[in-house]
């Protein structure tokens, strides 16, 4: 009896001794294709340690100023309908990872969605109403296939700032069909201002914080540039006692990623591995360990991963890019 209390003490004493390791939702953005998903498209996100997946939706609005948001047709890729949002989820769900459903708008051109701005009160009413049509379709879909995180929009600032209202009675309807946790996805220069973190249980942010100037920015430099920001990330994250999601995160391969980190303009394509990496390992390192920060989706993770991404890409993808490992390294740590 002794030896066997002994023994308990001993394993007891050394369990508290364990360094505490934070678990993080450690995501990927799963990029809408044309096609169905099966299980080779999702073993690369399982090998990389990640154990959440954004589902990516779409809706498609004319102009900033058109009213009617088209969605859920068969003229759309197959990834950004209802079915193919649903075909995708039941294959990473074979592979035990979680989902965040983040239904997005598309604006003809690709001008930027935190514009989207009526000219009149029955142009907003029309807006509203299509929007909530949008949303509750995919909310309906996120209760149907038990989505842990439901996103109710991205980077739509100045919807959310003129109708303030309207998104408040919004998440209320929301919530009584979809009972997980619910987030926002604030642009980065807008998260400050959104006024309904208290109805959400994320402070979600699209974290393309510009953070150096350099061509090649180091670590250090990385580390510098963050000083910046997160104090104020943190202190709404205490003030609203909601953790903080970075509904979208990542750099470029390309010269001065630091610089607009949210900037996707094919004329950047000077190639550059080292920027990307140092960027991206300066905010892992600046906020994975952190207690209020919940993980964040790294931008973009492609379904065809063995013909994405490589050496010689200037875009945000990961893929077969030397920062991978980091990614890889980092969500092995917190998974």
């Amino acid at each position: 009896m002794r030896v066997a209390l002994v023994f308990l003490v001993v394993l007891f004493l050394g369990c508290s001794a364990a360094p505490y390791k934070p678990t993080k939702i450690n995501g990927v953005s799963f990029v809408a294709a044309r096609d169905v998903v099966d299980s080779t498209h999702v073993e690369p996100v399982v090998n990389v340690n990640a154990n959440f997946a954004a589902v990516m939706p779409f809706g498609f609005i004319k102009n900033l100023e058109h009213p009617e948001i088209i969605h859920n047709t068969d003229r759309q890729w197959f990834g950004e309908t209802r079915a193919g949002a649903e075909q995708y989820i039941s294959e990473l769900r074979k592979a035990n990872i979680k989902i965040m459903i983040k239904p997005q708008l598309w604006v003809w051109r690709g001008e930027f969605t935190g514009e989207i701005m009526m000219t009149n009160e029955s142009d907003w009413q029309d807006l509203e109403t299509s929007y909530e049509a949008f949303i509750l379709e995919y909310a309906d879909l996120a209760n149907k296939v038990n989505a842990e995180i439901f996103c109710i929009g991205t980077e739509l600032e100045l919807f959310v700032k003129f109708r303030p209202e309207f998104w408040s009675q919004l998440i209320e309807k929301i919530k009584s069909r979809y009972t997980g946790k619910l987030t926002y996805a604030a642009n980065w220069n807008e998260f400050a201002k959104t006024p309904f973190w208290n109805q959400l249980d994320y402070i979600g942010i699209d974290a393309y914080f510009p953070i150096s100037d350099k061509k090649t920015p180091t670590y250090e430099d990385c580390l510098k540039g963050w000083k910046a920001h997160k104090p104020t990330i943190k202190r709404l994250s205490e003030q609203n006692n909601t953790p903080v999601l970075f509904t979208e995160y990542g750099y470029r391969s390309v010269d001065y990623s630091g610089r607009e980190p949210w900037v996707s303009d094919r004329t950047m394509k000077e190639v550059n591995l080292d920027a990307q990496v140092n960027t991206t390992k300066a905010l892992f390192d600046t906020f994975w360990k952190e207690d209020w920060f919940a993980g964040g989706f790294i931008w973009k993770w492609f379904i065809k991963h063995d013909e994405v991404g490589g050496h010689d890409n200037p875009m945000f993808t990961p893929q077969n890019k030397p920062v991978e490992a980091i990614l890889s390294e980092t969500y092995a740590e917190f998974n």
